[in-house]
C-alpha cells in the first residue's frame, strides 16, 4: 500500500475517513501513472509499456517507496495477463489458422526452435539447470504481441504480407506461452519432483521433464475440447437469450463473468488462469457476438495490462541498471541479434526472399511480456537470482522500447537490398492477404440485404452489423455474414477496425443520430466513405454538407438506388451494374409468379 508515514495527520481528522482515503490512493496513483505514460511516451515515439515500467520503478520500494508489492498488486497484474489472453482467444479462429498454415505450422515452429536452442544453450553455458534453462530459453524465443501490433498499425502494415505473417507467428507464440505458463506454474508447485521441494531445490529431474510437458499438453487438449462444447451448447444460447431481451448493458457484465469464471475454473483444475481466459475468448471467436464482447472487455484489458507493467517496474531496482549497465546492454544486443537472425533464417526456410525475411526478423526481434510473468515465478526467480532477473527484465524492457526503431532499420535494409540486388519478389510477398472486408453494412433490412446480395454477386467482401435481434436472427438464418451490435457505439467501430474499411452503408439509419455522429466519424475514420439513402432532398443536402455520399429516393425505390451507388463507388462500371440489376429484377419477378 501507499507509504504515508511522512504525512502528518491532524488530530481532528476522522480515522475511518482517512482509512478510506488511504484505500483510494493506490488506485489514484496507478491511474495517474498510466495516463502520464500514454501521453509522454507517445510524444517521444515510444511504447506506453516503457512508461508504465519507468513509472512503476519510480514509485516502487527501490526508489520513492510510495507503493509496495502486495497481494492486491499481484492480483491486478495477473488479471492484466488474463484479459490479454482472453482478447487473443477472441482472434483465434480455425479458419484463420488454415489460411496462415504456412506461417503457423512452418515459419513459427522453426523460429521458436532456433531461438529456444540458442537461448537454452546460453543459459546452460552459465551453469543453470536444464529445466530452468529450457523454460527461460523458450520464453525468450517469444515476441511481444502488445508491441508489434501497435507498431504495424502505426506503419499501416496490418494487411500486407509482413504484417499478416508476423501476426500468425505471434498467435502461435501466444499459444506456446500458455503452455509455458502451465509448465512454469507446475515447476513452482512441487509437481516437478512429485512432492514438496526442500530449500534450495529448484531443479526438475530430466526424466520427469518430458512427462510434465506431456501432462501440460494433455490438460490443454482436454480444456480445448471442453471449451468447444461449452461455447456451442452453453455460451451461444445464453448470448442469444440476452440479445433477444434487448438488455445491452448486460453484455459488459457477461464479458467480465466469462473471463473471470473461465480463469477461476482453469485454476481450480490445476491449470493456469491465463489458459482458462484464452479458452473463454476462443469459445466466442466464432460467434456473431465476438466484436461486441471484445468492445466491452477492451477497457478492462488495457487498464489491467497497464497495472501489470507498472507492477513489473515496481520490482526493478534502478541501482541494478547503474551497477550492471554493460551486462544489460550486452543482453539486449544478444537478444535482438539472436532473434532477428533466427526469424530471418526461418522465413528463408519457408520461401521468403532475403529482404522480406530480414524485415520479419527485425520486426519480431524484441522480447515478450510473458518473460516478466515467467521469470517472476518463485522457482525460476530463485534459480536465476534477483540481480540476473533484474538484468533480464530491464534488457527485455529496452528491446520493447527499441522495437519501432529496430523495425524501421529492418525496413530500410530490406528496401536497400531490393534496390541494389534487383531481386525478384515472390507473389506471396506482394499480394496483400484480404482478411478485413472493405464494406460494412449497418442494418440488415430489405435495403441492407439488397446491398449485401450485390456485393456477394461481384465478389466484394462485406461484413454486416445489426442491432435488432429479430432482424439479426433472420439474416443469420438466411446465410448473411452478420454480427450483433450497434455501430452507434463508436467503441464497437474501433474494435471492428473501421479505419481499415473503405465504405460503410447505413441501411437503417436514424437521421438525428447520423447528423450527430458524422463529425466524430469523419475525424476518427477520415478514409471511410459513408453511404445513405433519404427520401427528402433537403435532408440530402444537409448530409452532403457533412461529407456523406447521399442518394435521394423520393419514389421509395431505396434499395435499388442505394445498391447502384455503392457498386459504382467501388469501381464497378455502369454496364455491369445495369446487367446485374436486370438479372435481379428477372429473378424477383420469377419468384413472385
Amino acid at each position: 500500500m501507499i507509504n504515508l508515514g511522512l504525512i502528518a495527520q491532524p488530530a481532528h481528522v476522522n480515522t475511518p475517513a482517512m482509512e478510506q482515503v488511504h484505500a483510494l490512493l493506490p488506485a489514484i496513483l496507478l491511474l495517474s501513472i498510466g495516463i502520464c505514460s500514454i501521453v509522454l511516451m507517445r510524444r517521444l515515439g515510444l511504447s506506453p509499456i516503457v512508461g508504465y515500467m519507468l513509472g512503476g520503478m519510480l514509485i516502487g520500494e527501490h526508489a520513492l517507496g510510495w507503493m509496495h508489492e502486495n497481494q492486491t498488486v499481484h492480483l491486478l497484474a495477473e488479471l492484466g495477463v488474463v484479459f490479454l489472453l482472453f482478447d487473443i482467444g477472441l482472434h483465434f479462429s480455425i479458419g484463420h489458422i488454415w489460411d496462415a498454415r504456412r506461417d503457423i505450422f512452418g515459419l513459427g515452429p522453426i523460429q521458436i526452435i532456433l531461438c529456444a536452442v540458442a537461448f537454452t544453450g546460453i543459459a546452460l553455458a552459465f551453469g543453470y539447470p536444464f529445466d530452468i534453462a529450457l523454460v527461460v530459453g523458450c520464453a525468450l524465443s517469444l515476441s511481444s504481441t502488445a508491441v508489434v501490433n501497435p507498431t504495424l498499425q502505426q506503419r499501416q502494415q496490418n494487411q500486407c504480407p509482413v504484417g499478416r505473417t508476423s501476426t500468425a507467428v505471434l498467435i502461435l507464440q501466444d499459444v506456446l506461452a500458455i503452455f509455458l505458463l502451465v509448465l512454469a506454474a507446475s515447476m513452482g508447485s512441487g509437481e516437478m519432483s512429485g512432492g514438496e521441494m526442500g530449500p534450495g531445490e529448484s531443479e526438475l529431474p530430466a526424466t520427469n521433464l518430458p512427462a510434465l510437458i506431456g501432462l501440460a499438453a494433455v490438460k490443454g487438449v482436454v480444456a480445448f475440447a471442453a471449451s468447444v462444447v461449452l461455447g456451442r451448447y452453453v455460451l451461444r444460447p445464453m448470448f442469444q437469450t440476452i440479445a433477444r431481451s434487448k438488455n445491452e448493458e448486460v453484455f459488459t457484465a457477461i464479458a467480465l463473468l466469462i473471463v473471470l469464471s473461465m480463469a477461476a475454473a482453469s485454476g481450480w483444475m490445476g491449470l493456469s488462469l491465463t489458459l482458462g481466459a484464452f479458452l473463454g475468448g476462443m469459445m466466442l471467436a466464432e460467434t456473431p457476438f465476438r466484436h461486441l464482447i471484445r468492445t466491452e472487455a477492451k477497457p478492462f484489458r488495457d487498464l489491467l495490462m497497464a497495472f501489470f507493467f507498472i507492477s513489473i517496474g515496481m520490482s526493478l531496482d534502478w541501482r541494478v541498471l547503474l551497477d550492471n549497465w554493460w551486462q544489460i546492454a550486452a543482453f539486449t544486443i544478444v537478444l535482438i541479434a539472436v532473434k532477428s537472425v533466427a526469424v530471418s533464417l526461418a522465413a528463408r526456410a519457408v520461401g521468403w526472399s532475403l529482404p522480406g525475411s530480414l524485415q520479419l526478423g527485425f520486426l519480431l526481434a524484441q522480447g515478450s511480456e510473458f518473460v516478466f510473468v515467467i521469470l517472476s515465478m518463485g522457482t525460476i526467480r530463485e534459480a536465476f537470482g534477483e540481480q540476473t532477473v533484474g538484468i533480464v527484465f530491464i534488457g527485455v524492457a529496452l528491446s520493447l522500447a527499441l522495437t519501432p526503431t529496430v523495425a524501421e532499420l529492418g525496413n530500410r535494409l530490406a528496401r536497400s537490398l531490393r534496390r541494389r540486388g534487383n531481386m525478384s519478389v515472390p507473389k506471396s510477398e506482394t499480394t496483400p492477404i484480404e482478411s478485413i472486408a472493405p464494406v460494412i453494412i449497418f442494418g440488415m433490412n430489405e435495403v441492407g440485404r439488397s446491398v449485401a446480395d450485390a456485393l456477394e454477386a461481384h465478389q466484394i467482401q462485406y461484413e454486416a452489423v445489426e442491432r435488432d435481434y429479430e432482424q439479426f436472427t433472420a439474416a443469420s438464418v438466411d446465410g448473411y455474414r452478420v454480427a450483433f451490435g450497434d455501430l452507434r457505439d463508436l467503441r464497437l467501430a474501433e474494435t471492428m477496425e473501421m479505419d481499415q474499411r473503405s465504405s460503410i452503408v447505413l441501411a437503417s439509419p436514424r437521421l438525428d443520430e447520423v447528423e450527430r455522429l458524422i463529425p466524430i466519424v469523419k475525424e476518427r475514420f477520415p478514409g471511410l466513405t459513408q453511404h445513405i439513402a433519404v427520401s427528402d432532398e433537403a435532408q440530402g443536402e444537409r448530409l452532403r454538407d457533412l461529407g456523406m455520399n447521399v442518394v435521394v429516393a423520393a419514389n421509395g425505390n431505396t434499395s435499388r438506388l442505394l445498391t447502384q451507388e455503392v457498386l459504382r463507388s467501388l469501381g464497378i462500371d455502369d454496364k455491369q451494374v445495369k446487367d446485374w440489376m436486370q438479372r435481379r429484377d428477372e429473378e424477383l419477378q420469377e419468384a413472385t409468379t
